[in-house]
């Protein structure tokens, strides 16, 4: 899965971007500044478009229109998870507090997220991809598969086995006293959620079918599917070309898959100081400097997971 090397031309530095693909001093400022307002609106949008869903399924009132919105909430648990993986990285807003407030209680919480631990190893995974303390590696490793062993691990995504594991994982925290109020943190933003649902549509299952059930499933073969995505079958190195993919992006991705411009994810690992909302901007200095070129970027998503099962049976 690695590209050779006749596409991975070195260009830096150049004009506007230093030897190590940071943009120079005075675009880079530009490139790093947080739209406070922006992502505030952003947040209170995922929370709209949640209650929005089932608010349409309980108007509704029919099978299909509760199956539907299953679906749908699949991309919000991703949404969530995106703007959590910006607060993460302390992007979400300029202020610190703020940003750790809101990304927790808001974000990260809702999405069955212990942010702070999240934090410490997705830091790990940018200081080295593959290296040694590489949390991910269960996602990233035994790339090309085979198709049979690719669809095994969706289909264990899909009914609910590797969301289980993780929702265990979330109960035996409450045991630790080193985890007990993170855990019980998340569980009890949980058991709001669940009662307001029930208390607003006056239907206890509301909260289980339309965002548990969701998290547990859907979540788990998007989140696969993106993940290997972006580093799915590549090595360790200096060059982030050889540890990230680069897919073209599309509209239909980037509202079912990667929405919020996390799809430009290269462009992240260079510089994973810089908002989502400069992503693209980024990217195309990138482009521009030779660093992208053209024969680099999987033309899909869906051509890339085919060459990442291609691997004989």
């Amino acid at each position: 899965m690695v590209p050779p090397a006749e596409l991975l031309p070195q260009v830096f530095p150049t004009e506007r971007l230093l030897a190590n693909g940071l943009a120079r001093p005075e675009l880079r400022g530009e490139l790093r500044r947080i739209a406070n307002v922006r992502n505030a609106a952003s947040v209170m949008s995922i929370w709209v478009l949640a209650a929005g869903i089932v608010a349409g399924a309980v108007v509704i009132g029919q099978w299909w229109a509760y199956a539907v919105a299953f679906v749908i909430m699949g991309p919000v648990h991703v949404r969530f998870a995106i703007l959590m993986h910006e607060a993460a990285h302390r992007l979400l807003f300029s202020d610190k507090r703020c940003n750790d407030v809101v990304g927790a209680w808001l974000v990260a919480y809702p999405a069955f997220v212990p942010i702070a631990i999240y934090r410490r190893a997705h830091f790990a995974h940018h200081k080295e991809e593959f290296g040694p303390n590489e949390p991910d590696m269960a996602f990233y490793r035994g790339y090309p598969c085979t198709r049979r062993t690719l669809a095994r691990r969706l289909v264990r995504d899909a009914v609910g086995i590797s969301g289980w594991k993780n929702f265990r994982v979330l109960f035996g925290a409450l045991r630790s006293p080193k985890s007990r109020r993170i855990a019980g943190s998340i569980l009890g933003v949980q058991a709001a959620m669940w009662a307001v649902s029930a208390v607003a549509t006056g239907r206890w299952w509301i909260y289980p079918l339309l965002w548990w059930a969701p998290w547990m499933t859907q979540w788990r073969v998007l989140n696969r599917l993106r993940s290997i995505a972006e580093h799915g079958g590549m090595i360790a190195g200096e060059d982030r070309r050889v540890t990230t993919h680069q897919v073209r992006q599309s509209w239909g991705a980037r509202l079912w898959l990667v929405p919020y411009r996390t799809g430009w994810h290269l462009a992240h690992h260079v510089d994973m100081g810089i908002p989502w909302r400069n992503l693209g901007r980024f990217h195309d200095e990138l482009v521009r400097a030779g660093y992208v070129p053209p024969g680099l970027q999987a033309p899909s998503y869906r051509a890339l997971w085919r060459s990442l099962a291609s691997a004989p049976a």
